[in-house]
């Protein structure tokens, strides 16, 4: 095992050496320009006698992490990439290096006003926009050929369906595991800053990774490598897979769009985030799957606009603006098939989530902010969620393409993380809150709301599963209570019980298969995966892990479990 982590580690600094030098030089002349500091940074750093960051940047940090910051051998330096990471964790990083990276440590090299400086700049908007466009995805573009005589079988005895990936945030690894056994299969090393929930084929062979710097990831589970990867962007926020397993998409920060690839992540199709007259454009807050409807949904940030995107081939067309009757011709039609379908809003969409029809999304309207602010829809764990009067929550049907109904929701529902189950002869949902510490049950045939349920704290996620009574969230967003999880009751909406790792922060619940064991993080650097009887709540099993942000079962997730997001 130690072997084979050593040549994938040697395999993946080739891959990065390669991106360094073959890919940057393909993105153009322009970049060999790059490492000269602009004359009025020169300036301005010799008038106030401080040092020249961007001569700093070039000397010791372009490269790994590119002339204009945009990342190759090290992650992409911007603010949009660094929104989530506290200027204490910069300075350490640059001073102390990254434990299991390639990151050296400048203590020794550089004075402090210099790390400084550098930490400073990094977290500047960079001097010249950076781009990335087709051809920079293209160049991008990694695949290791499976040889032809290789058997279409795993290398491993277990129950495909009941694998979990781990994503360890801590030092850039995932884990798979068995949730049989409750045993590490393999472990390797990731991308950087793994963001949004991995996505699986439908046959559960292929896990598919979004990281923050835009990197897609196809991994193989049967054969245990990576196959195929691609950069889609420069900041990405997740990526989704249809329900058929041909195509993979992903939404932007940076650039502003999202892009299609098929399965081997050959790039289809790049779709800018504007209005429809090209005059606006935005950051894209989430894409999803919705397997049942044969497309992506898409929410953008900044654009009080939701988007379908259809992978049916025999998808309608879409007629955009007022028609009086689109069967006597009187707007031009575009093609249905992986075209925009756009549904205007009232405000745009944070994160949001699906009923069980998919007919509705109900989603999060969080505050306006001003251009460029890229506020995260996902936390911090160190750092408590800032308050934001005026979230509210909305319901948008997909086939009326408008919203029919509010949410009365106080504080920061976190409609991403919902789930829903029968209650009493309904469907209802219920949601954890980033501002306040209650979970809100919403009746799904009315809008109304039925309950809250107090919990100690903010939560971020909250987890269920089809074969137990329960629900488990957490408390992370709280810095008193984020060592708690609470355990509700689905038939009775009342709290039952509680499971604490005192002064670490306990989150992220996803069960086994069958739903007798629940799994939860330990969120910290010398964490764990923590394995808890369902329906006792008892302590079974402990796995260390370094940060274990999230994990995913395969069953759960390729059957859109109603326990989980999806």
């Amino acid at each position: 095992m130690r072997s084979d982590h050593l040549a994938r580690t040697a395999r993946w600094i080739a891959l990065c050496l390669a991106a360094a030098t073959g890919v940057w030089a393909a993105a153009g002349a322009a970049w060999a320009q790059a490492p000269a500091p602009s004359a009025n940074a020169v300036a301005t750093a010799a008038t106030a006698n401080l040092p020249n960051a961007p001569a700093l940047y070039q000397q010791h940090c372009a490269v790994c992490h590119a002339p204009q910051r945009t990342g190759a051998m090290g992650p992409a330096l911007l603010p949009e990439s660094l929104e989530r990471v506290r200027p204490a964790e910069v300075l350490r990083v640059i001073g102390q290096g990254r434990p299991a990276t390639q990151m050296p440590a400048f203590a020794a090299t550089l004075s402090a006003a210099e790390i400084q400086a550098l930490a400073q700049w990094v977290r500047s908007p960079a001097p010249v926009a950076p781009t990335w466009g087709d051809e920079d995805i293209r160049a991008s573009r990694v695949v290791t050929p499976a040889p032809a005589d290789e058997p279409a079988k795993p290398v491993w005895s277990a129950d495909p369906m009941n694998l979990f990936v781990v994503v360890e945030g801590g030092d850039h690894h995932v884990s798979v595991l068995d949730g049989d056994k409750l045993e590490v299969i393999t472990r390797f090393a990731s991308r950087y800053a793994l963001h949004g929930g991995p996505k699986f084929t439908p046959d559960g062979r292929y896990v598919f990774f979004g990281s923050r710097d835009g990197w897609i990831t196809k991994y193989d589970l049967w054969r245990l490598r990576v196959v195929a990867e691609v950069r889609a962007g420069l900041n990405m926020r997740n990526v989704a897979v249809s329900g058929d397993g041909r195509w993979v998409m992903a939404a932007n920060y940076l650039p502003r769009n999202v892009v299609l690839f098929d399965a081997d992540l050959n790039l289809v199709r790049n779709y800018p985030a504007t209005t429809l007259d090209g005059k606006q454009a935005s950051r894209v807050s989430a894409v999803y799957d919705a397997t049942p409807r044969r497309s992506f949904v898409v929410a953008l940030k900044d654009v009080p606009e939701l988007w379908e995107i259809s992978y049916d081939p025999a998808a309608a067309p879409i007629h955009d603006g007022y028609v009086h009757d689109y069967r006597m011709g009187e707007s031009i039609a575009k093609p249905g098939f992986q075209g925009v379908r756009r549904t205007a809003l009232e405000e745009p969409l944070d994160d949001f989530f699906f009923d069980q029809t998919y007919t509705y999304v109900l989603g999060a309207t969080r505050p306006r902010q001003a251009e460029g602010a890229g506020a995260s829809s996902k936390p911090d764990a160190a750092a408590p969620a800032a308050a934001a009067p005026g979230a509210t929550a909305q319901v948008v049907n997909l086939d009326i393409r408008r919203k029919v109904a509010d949410l009365p929701i106080a504080g920061m529902p976190h409609l991403g993380s919902g789930i829903t189950f029968a209650w009493n002869g309904t469907t209802v949902l219920a949601s954890p809150n980033l501002q306040g510490g209650a979970i809100d049950v919403v009746d799904m045939k009315t809008w109304k709301p039925v309950r809250t349920i107090a919990t100690p704290g903010p939560g971020f996620f909250m987890r269920s599963h089809e074969k137990t009574p329960y629900a488990w969230t957490d408390s992370m967003m709280s810095p008193s209570a984020k060592d708690t999880l609470t355990i509700i009751d689905k038939r009775t909406l009342a709290v039952v019980a509680q499971v604490r790792e005192p002064g670490k922060t306990l989150a992220h619940i996803e069960f086994t298969k069958d739903g007798r064991y629940a799994l939860a993080s330990v969120w910290e650097m010398d964490g764990a995966v923590v394995v808890y009887d369902a329906q006792t709540f008892k302590e079974i099993k402990r796995l260390p892990m370094s940060k274990p942000v999230g994990k995913y079962n395969v069953w759960n997730k390729i059957s859109r479990s109603e326990g989980t997001s999806h």
